[in-house]
């Protein structure tokens, strides 16, 4: 991977193949190599004609890691992903986010519509204009000592998926502390490139795609059958529909 320094902090991405540019954004204690690589997003994009870049969000990764929760927040980690394509000199592309990942998304889309050709909110749906809930669970699993003392089923969770990851879990902390700005209705109703709101049909945590589309002018819901939140992201379905958008979007 590459790396580039976005306001100070080091930021990891991986750039492959030609075409299209389509911008991958990861979820919360995830990166380029387990939501895109190992799930055979990169290589299907790739295979289908498009030029691939993926950011290991700050925090995350093979990119800097800092510990002050200060250096988080969905609007900040938007500003990576459009400094990322100033960096690559590239005027706009199709961005997909995942989770964490599809906020992030939004705020690029809302803050600096010029840049995002179309937006894909990938494991997120209604529950991105409500707030997160357990968010101080989660913290306290990440810093616990071990995975043993965590109770909390959901929290228990993120840590286990953390460690495979192989993550910093103190900076993992920080960033699910850090300041979350509201994405409201009133936001989303006003964006206006092509959307694609895609979600398991078992995904709890992100709540339901087509609520999100509809608050969305024009935003189209693609349902993942039978996936949760953690399958949902390397499902034929999901693959499918995404190509398939792209290729109707203008």
């Amino acid at each position: 991977m590459q790396t580039f320094d976005s306001g100070g902090v080091r930021v990891a991405f991986l750039d492959q193949g030609e075409g299209e540019p389509v911008l991958l954004i990861h979820g919360f204690a995830s990166s380029t190599r387990y939501n895109w690589l190992e799930t055979g997003w990169v290589d299907f994009l790739v295979r289908n004609g498009f030029r691939t870049i993926s950011i290991d969000n700050r925090g995350h990764g093979e990119s800097d890691k800092p510990h002050d929760q200060q250096a988080y927040g969905g609007p900040l980690m938007a500003e990576d992903a459009r400094r990322l394509l100033d960096h690559l000199g590239i005027e706009r592309a199709d961005v997909m986010g995942y989770s964490m990942g599809a906020r992030i998304t939004a705020f690029l889309a809302l803050r600096h519509p010029a840049r995002v050709r179309s937006a894909i909110f990938g494991g997120l749906g209604g529950n991105m204009v409500r707030p997160m809930a357990g968010t101080a669970a989660i913290a306290h699993a990440l810093e616990a000592r071990s995975i043993d003392e965590v109770s909390n089923p959901t929290a228990r969770t993120f840590r286990a998926f953390a460690e495979k990851t192989g993550s910093d879990l103190v900076a993992l902390a920080a960033c699910i502390r850090s300041s979350r700005e509201p994405v409201t209705e009133q936001m989303l109703a006003g964006l206006t490139c092509p959307v694609l709101v895609a979600v398991g049909t078992e995904d709890v945590i992100a709540g339901s795609a087509a609520d999100l589309a509809a608050l969305i002018p024009g935003a189209e819901a693609l349902p993942i059958p039978r996936r949760d939140h953690m399958l949902a992201v390397g499902d034929r379905v999901y693959k499918e529909g995404v190509m398939d958008f792209l290729r109707r979007r203008p």
